[in-house]
């Protein structure tokens, strides 16, 4: 198993996530599709406890719910010092979107920022259903 060289920075771990903050309100309008962006998002990377930035994308079309923003901003909040790859984020991000809203479509996407030359984006996406 790899260990980081040199400091390694204090962090938390999933159980200070807070799932709990999610808040929706009833949608029964058209059919349509929300996309919300954000440049601020950051989780810890759990090797080094060093900061990873990364614009994070949520796009769904909401089946009876829709999320509240305040509460989603709360929620994104969380990751700020948790230690957590990066797969594994989107993938928490994703759990936890589809099962509070249950949409028609859901693709989570987190785009980070360079790291080492290396570019990271990770995608994770429910199909719309074909009925």
């Amino acid at each position: 198993m790899a260990i980081a060289e040199g400091l390694t920075l204090p962090f938390e771990n999933e159980s200070a996530l807070r799932g709990d903050l999610l808040e929706t309100f009833p949608y029964d309008g058209n059919p349509q599709q929300i996309n919300y962006t954000t440049n601020e998002f950051s989780a810890v990377c759990p090797f080094s406890g060093l900061p990873d930035y990364a614009k994070l994308i949520i796009d769904y079309q909401p089946n009876q719910h829709i999320v509240e923003l305040k509460s989603l901003k709360y929620y994104i909040t969380s990751f700020r010092n948790v230690g957590m790859y990066q797969e594994h984020v989107t993938n928490r991000i994703y759990n936890d979107l589809n099962h509070l809203l249950t949409p028609k479509y859901l693709k989570v996407s987190t785009i980070y920022n360079t790291r080492g030359g290396i570019d990271s984006t990770c995608a994770i996406e429910k199909t719309k259903d074909k009925k």
